[in-house]
Order: C-alpha cells, then sequence, then structure tokens
C-alpha cells in the first residue's frame, strides 16, 4: 500500500487514539456525482466533517471538499489509499488555530 504523507497527524489523548486529519479533496468532475465522501463514513468508519466546499459549473470541472477526518490511524490510512485509487488531488490544509501548517 502507498503511503501517503500530508503534514502532521494530531493524536488525542484518550483511549481509543482518534486522530484528526485536515485535509482538501480536489475532486475530477467525473466523480462529482459519486458518493466519495460518503464511502469515507460507510467503507472506512470515519467522521468526517466538511469544513468547505466547491462544486458545479463554476469550477471548471474539477472541485474540492475541505474536510477534517477523524479515526484511527489504520482507519484513515485505508481512506487516503481508496482516494489515491481515485486518483482525487490530496493536499493538507492549515490549522484554524494557526499553527503554519499548511497547503
Amino acid at each position: 500500500m502507498k503511503t501517503l504523507s500530508i503534514g502532521r497527524l494530531e493524536q488525542k489523548n484518550n483511549n481509543n487514539n482518534v486522530t484528526r486529519l485536515r485535509l482538501r479533496l480536489q475532486i475530477p468532475s467525473i466523480y462529482q456525482h459519486r458518493p466519495v465522501i460518503s464511502q469515507l463514513i460507510s467503507q472506512y468508519n470515519l467522521t468526517v466533517n466538511i469544513t468547505g466546499a466547491r462544486l458545479g459549473k463554476s469550477t471548471d470541472g474539477e472541485g474540492f471538499f475541505d474536510v477534517e477526518l477523524r479515526g484511527t490511524i489504520s482507519q484513515i490510512s485505508l481512506a487516503l489509499a481508496y482516494l489515491e485509487s481515485l486518483n482525487i488531488k490530496i493536499k493538507g490544509k492549515p490549522n484554524p488555530d494557526g499553527d503554519s501548517w499548511y497547503c
């Protein structure tokens, strides 16, 4: 499996080792009518918070979702592999707290 290195993963200090990862997913037009985000939830058991999006005719065929994924490192790794298999571009996103992590 290909490993994707995206900025920094943040571990929460609790018993279930939940990790939080902020990403921008660039969605090609061929996937804009497929449930890509829904698959992250149902197939990989992630919590997905959509913090921004742009889809539709005004995007010249390619839209994006800004998301925060929450789950175990294993769940997130499998989900990233799924997104890569679709050739979806994945970029790290800045921390809203201003920690200088950005694309």
